[in-house]
């Protein structure tokens, strides 16, 4: 079989998911050479004593491996400690797939050390990253092609994150609505360090809850043991699962799904990750809430951060809560202040008084940035774009001081009539403030 005809049958197409697990739909996501129709049926009526055995065979299987090796390229990525890229690959990808399918058959694998970046967080904090190695990329992702149906099947639509069909704005909608409807006191807990304090031996109890092939248990083992290197330093980490590879989210959100049915008769509550919020009519109820988390927390090994862990009437200026980018107080949606600082300092990048460029070239960088920025923060409160197109326009107009030759920062009067906003406009760049009008109109 020829690779794109291979490619072609592997990957159903992604559409939304639905919220029934026994509407065959919610299964087009799926990569048809794992689940056939045989293997759905069996996921919608259950399997015998509820675990699914012999499932190794699929994940060393050439069409699985193919598949996965598909999407591992489409992410592209850097390399890990092997310093095998993703065009290395490629340029041998069916014998080192083959090789993999051997290894995996025969239970030698082995997972290679996870190279260990760091990635900045805001305020001179940092966020560890792991970077696993193209071939262990590879397999992590046959393996989640594999189980990940299994435990979809479980979660509940009260998690939002890294799941197909389901988004960022879905959870957000969830909010907005708990918000309109009353519900204004929030639980906004913080889960402390949650990736790297995964207990591994109860998050490896979870998936033999529904797993029960041995060999597939050892391969999620390794994965969860990888060494991680960083500099000259080698060690294994006692708990966790490293921000960055490929299995972590489908674990992350494994390892949760005990709290979305704790918290699943109780008030409005939308989960994205480890980031969560419970919205509550009243402060006694949102305290009994609270408690009920902390008990869950300590019951499963995770630390909730004492900081950032409070109840708070948002109606309230000064209690708002921030989640997925924005902030809500006082009634409104602002963007959080680390969103705008993300926002400003890509501008800034863009916009330095010495970079090289016409004034074009540099717009058609700015605009598909902008346009992303505001694609997901157009329900923020209007004052938000006013004061981006400015900053945007203040740092385009320092820049042509610049080449003029002339001191400033592009906040003259003289700056204004000299490139006032309509220049900037005819040279094409998108201004949020008039994208907002323009949508506001619309609906």
């Amino acid at each position: 079989m020829q690779r794109t005809e291979l490619a072609d049958s592997t990957v159903r197409a992604t559409a939304r998911q639905e919220t029934n697990p026994d509407d065959p739909r919610m299964w087009v996501w799926v990569a048809a050479s794992v689940w056939t129709d045989r293997m759905l049926a069996a996921l919608g009526n259950g399997v015998k004593g509820g675990k699914w055995h012999s499932l190794i065979d699929k994940v060393y299987a050439p069409q699985t491996l193919w598949a996965a090796w598909q999407r591992v390229a489409a992410n592209q990525g850097a390399a890990g400690i092997d310093r095998m890229s993703i065009e290395r690959f490629e340029a041998n990808a069916e014998c080192y797939l083959a090789e993999l399918g051997r290894v995996l058959q025969d239970g030698s694998y082995q997972p290679e050390p996870v190279r260990r970046v760091h990635i900045p967080k805001g305020k001179g904090q940092t966020r560890p990253l792991g970077i696993a190695t193209v071939k262990d990329r590879v397999v992590q992702t046959a393996l989640k092609l594999v189980i990940e149906p299994i435990f979809e099947k479980e979660f509940l639509p009260t998690s939002f994150g890294f799941r197909p069909g389901r988004s960022c704005k879905d959870a957000l909608r969830v909010v907005d609505r708990a918000l309109k409807e009353g519900y204004t006191w929030v639980v906004d807990a913080d889960l402390q360090s949650y990736f790297d304090t995964i207990p591994k031996q109860s998050l490896l109890a979870l998936v033999r809850e529904k797993v029960s092939d041995g060999k597939v248990l050892e391969l999620l083992r390794r994965f969860l043991d990888q060494d991680v290197m960083e500099g000259m330093k080698r060690w294994t980490p006692v708990a966790g699962t490293p921000q960055g590879s490929v299995i972590s989210p489908l674990m992350s959100n494994l390892y949760l799904h005990g709290l979305d049915v704790l918290l699943s008769d109780a008030d409005p509550y939308a989960r994205f990750a480890d980031d969560f919020v419970v919205l509550c009519r009243t402060r006694q109820e949102a305290e009994a809430v609270l408690a009920k988390i902390q008990a869950w927390v300590a019951q499963w090994g995770l630390r909730l951060h004492p900081d950032k862990t409070r109840v708070g009437n948002c109606t309230e200026k000064g209690q708002g809560f921030e989640f997925l980018g924005y902030r809500f107080e006082a009634g409104r949606r602002w963007v959080r202040p680390k969103s705008r600082k993300a926002l400003r300092d890509k501008i800034r990048e863009k916009t330095g008084r010495t970079r090289s460029g016409s004034l074009e070239t540099i717009i058609r960088e700015l605009n598909p940035i902008l346009k992303g920025w505001f694609g997901y923060f157009q329900q923020a409160h209007r004052t938000t774009f006013r004061d981006v197109d400015g900053y945007v326009r203040r740092r385009l107009r320092a820049l042509l001081r610049k080449r003029e030759k002339r001191p400033g920062f592009g906040r003259a009067s003289g700056d204004h009539r000299r490139w006032p906003n309509a220049f900037f406009a005819e040279h094409g760049l998108f201004t949020l403030h008039e994208a907002y009008v323009l949508a506001s109109q619309s609906r």
